[in-house]
This record gives structure tokens, sequence and C-alpha cells, in this order.
């Protein structure tokens, strides 16, 4: 695995990340944004929710609809926790 350390000189950022590797290390960055995770998987949850208003008569789809959106909050509660937690 490849170290995702940053140092910076003068005018340039020099990654100890092969660029090959992960082309994003050329740009100085190379890591994930766990915020827009968290709030994509909010928003998906929302519209999953937002899709109970509907035409159709039968419960099974609500069933689904809700657990769905519940696995996406709880997924986002679980992340939230473990990377509070001190390292």
């Amino acid at each position: 695995m490849a170290a995702t350390e940053v140092e910076t000189t003068s005018d340039k950022v020099v990654t100890k990340v092969d660029p090959a590797e992960v082309p994003s290390a050329a740009w100085g960055w190379s890591g994930e944004s766990h915020t827009t995770f968290r709030v994509a998987a909010i928003v998906v949850a929302l519209i999953l929710l937002g899709m109970l208003v509907g035409n159709h008569s039968g419960k099974v789809e609500d069933l689904y609809l809700i657990g769905f959106a519940v696995a996406l909050i709880g997924i986002v509660i679980r992340d939230v926790l473990l990377r509070r937690k001190p390292r």
C-alpha cells in the first residue's frame, strides 16, 4: 500500500504516493472525502423516504424503501462513531 503523506516545498507539492498508482497524487490530493459520502448517503435516504408518497398500493415496497433508508442512516452513524474514536 502506498502512503498518503504530503510534503510541501516552496511552490510545489511533493507526495510519497506513486502517481502511476494514484493519478490524483500529482495534484496533491489522494484521499477520500468522508463528509461527501455521508451527505450523499443522507440525501439518498431522504429520496428513498420521499418515494413512500406515490401511487402504489402495496406495503412491500414501503418496507423495502424504509429498510434501505434505515440501513443507509445506520451506516452513516456507524461511520461517524468509528471515526470519532481516538487512534
